[in-house]
């Protein structure tokens, strides 16, 4: 069921008897629950009693609801109410517009809109790149999706999408100080995905598109970027992409190895098993094995075959191996999962080089659990928080648009991601650099800083800048 968790946390108002012991058995009996104890706030207290507010991490919302249940019985102890923290962080949504300026006068206001901004807009259709001067364009990025690839939740249609993406909109704030809009579309039809788009791109310096399955994702990006003047970013592909080499780059420096002597077996060849494959060939890895549901992708191969696959076979596999990812795994240097769980065993890592890297990225339980192969795998990523080594795409996409919006970009190359894996490799400095900390922790203040200044110098010398030199 997994360790408690904040994602579960419930926060429980108690109004305890001012006795000595009684605030020791509400402890006890949450950790009796295997539940933590993550914060106590005292409200109130007088000579018979004191109420507190106490948050408690738990493993699943089932376990929350029984944990609030044995509270309730404890002798001595009256609960006055509970809240789920998540569902109260969520009530009536995690963003809000405000205005840059605060208008408090008839002067203000007729700068703002009628009749000043009459001479704005004749400013930009003179100069049409003034739109970036004057208005949100330069630091405004889109969160599309059409809620068809949600997390690990699937098909859930846009209404339900949407808290997802206003959290990655929090996110941009947060990390880059960019102003992102969720918009989830009530249609799975790609080309009218694509003509919504490009429909509202002029309010927009970048294009973020989110959760979207494959390999619809593919034709959707593709297309936008060449028929857009500004940056189209499918994160789920190239974000995850972009933090596995970053962390590869760390994890090859314990182990004394070469991206370009290794062998990479990726295992999932959906979208981010596609652009991690793209990512380490651009970065120099030369062989690589890929797999998917029925085994190593070959050339010759006619079982679940598309055209990406096909184009990437060409480029990978160089042997023309067959057979199972066990196969695969035999005399390996590093795994990159992004499948299922439990798709690989303790006997296939096993199997591996010395000294293996294993990065088991399925969510929320990945391919192997790292208690299972501590001992034998040298170093371990998976993309929980629970673990060390997290794979967070945030670590990318807020300091990645932030670097292409500074140098008001009309694409984004694959200059642009390897840079932007190099800065987040760095942001681990040598004195850090250990087998459990070998990405950045998220909270780490100048990654966004230091990710935007390699990308914008990027885009820049691959000349897809409309700036003329970083700032």
């Amino acid at each position: 069921m997994g360790l408690p968790s904040a994602g579960f946390s419930v926060t429980v108002r108690l109004k305890i008897q001012n006795k000595p012991g009684n605030f020791l058995k509400i402890v006890s009996e949450i950790a009796e629950k295997e539940a933590s104890t993550a914060e106590v706030v005292l409200l109130y207290s007088d000579f018979n009693y004191n109420i507190r507010d106490i948050t408690i991490n738990c493993r699943s919302e089932v376990h929350s609801r029984r944990v609030v249940a044995a509270l309730k019985n404890l002798p001595n102890i009256e609960l006055l109410e509970w809240r789920d923290d998540t569902f109260e962080m969520h009530r009536a949504g995690k963003l809000e517009v405000r205005g840059r300026t605060l208008l408090t006068t008839t002067d203000e206001l007729s700068r703002a809109y009628t009749p000043g901004v009459a001479r704005v807009c004749k400013q930009i259709v003179k100069s049409p790149a003034d739109v970036f001067n004057y208005t949100i364009k330069s630091n405004s990025v889109a969160v599309v999706t059409d809620g068809s690839a949600v997390l690990g939740l699937g098909n859930i249609g846009p209404e339900a999408a949407l808290p997802v993406m206003e959290g990655k909109a929090v996110l941009f704030k947060q990390f880059a100080g960019i102003n992102a809009f969720p918009i989830c579309l009530k249609t799975q039809d790609s080309e009218k995905i694509i003509e919504i788009i490009k429909e509202i791109s002029p309010v927009f310096g970048g294009i973020n598109l989110e959760d979207i399955s494959a390999p619809r994702c593919f034709e959707i990006e593709n297309r936008l970027r060449g028929e857009l003047d500004i940056p189209v970013f499918h994160d789920d592909q190239h974000g995850t992409a972009i933090v596995v080499l970053a962390g590869l780059y760390n994890a090859l420096k314990i182990v004394d190895k070469k991206l370009e002597n290794i062998k990479i077996v990726v295992n999932g060849f959906g979208a981010g098993g596609v652009a991690c494959t793209r990512m380490l060939l651009n970065a120099g890895a030369k062989n690589i094995i890929p797999c998917d549901s029925v085994g190593i992708v070959y050339r010759g191969r006619k079982e679940r075959m598309n055209p990406v696959k096909e184009e990437l076979i060409q480029l990978t596999n160089p042997d023309n191996i067959k057979g199972s990812v066990a196969d695969a795994l035999k005399g390996a240097d590093a795994f990159i999962g992004v499948s299922r769980p439990g798709a690989i065993t303790r006997d296939m890592v096993a199997s591996m080089n010395k000294n293996p890297i294993v990065f088991a990225l399925a969510n929320p339980d990945p391919e192997i659990l790292p208690d299972q192969i501590s001992d034998i795998a040298r170093v371990i990523a998976t993309g929980r928080s629970d673990y060390a080594n997290q794979v967070n795409n945030v670590l990318c996409f807020p300091g990645l648009f932030r670097g292409a919006l500074k140098a008001r970009a009309y694409d984004i190359t694959a200059a642009m991601k390897v840079a932007a894996a190099t800065a987040i490799a760095e942001c681990v400095t040598p004195d850090e650099l250990h087998e459990n900390y070998i990405i950045p922790s998220v909270f780490k203040a100048e990654i966004a800083k230091k990710v935007a200044e390699a990308v914008e110098r990027a885009a820049i010398q691959d000349g897809v800048a409309r700036t003329k030199a970083a700032r």
